[in-house]
């Protein structure tokens, strides 16, 4: 979501890894919050998505990219995200080669964050609490899912464990005041 790195224009298709790419109006509308952040506006999303700053593995460029938060632990601070497109990902695999993102903002905060990778049992209860707290929109989530994966996705436990071993989850948190 958000800042796309790469602007050639992409079809709707899987790439050779098999994950999905973005058709043009997909990544319009997956633009849309991150033109909110670039105007200063990012607040209006409240804590349903956030931008995260952070620096290329090969360039040291700093890059933003805005992310939906599937879950929120207010007793550690931490916002969850997923990997939508799976560990190629250019955001996930720029935070594993330098594990020091830049800055976090959402809604009316700012911070420079700490992150980690969820286990697969903590994967597997956030993407559960994700879709009981939007039943209503669940056959689009479901879609959305199987789209990501390459494969039907039903709800069902084995297709959340499908869906965990494929896209990864990460919690980032303030990091500690400097």
């Amino acid at each position: 979501m958000g800042h796309l790195e790469d602007r050639r224009p992409v079809s709707p298709e899987r790439t050779p890894s098999g994950y999905f790419k973005p058709g043009r109006l997909l990544r319009r509308a997956l633009r849309a919050p991150a033109r909110l952040y670039d105007w200063h506006l990012g607040w209006l999303l409240g804590h349903r998505f956030l931008r995260l700053t952070h620096r290329g593995r090969r360039s040291g460029r700093r890059y933003r990219t805005v992310l939906e938060v599937v879950g929120r632990d207010r007793h550690s601070g931490e916002y969850l995200v997923m990997a939508g497109f799976g560990p190629k990902s250019e955001w996930y695999r720029n935070l594993q080669a330098n594990p020091h993102a830049v800055q976090i903002d959402i809604g009316g905060e700012r911070f420079v964050p700490q992150h980690r990778l969820l286990t697969q049992d903590e994967a597997l209860v956030m993407l559960e609490a994700y879709e009981r707290r939007n039943r209503i929109v669940a056959p689009i989530i479901r879609r959305v899912l199987a789209g990501l994966i390459g494969q039907p996705y039903d709800g069902s436990d084995t297709a959340r464990h499908t869906v965990v071993r494929a896209l990864p989850m990460i919690a980032f948190r303030p990091g500690p005041a400097a």
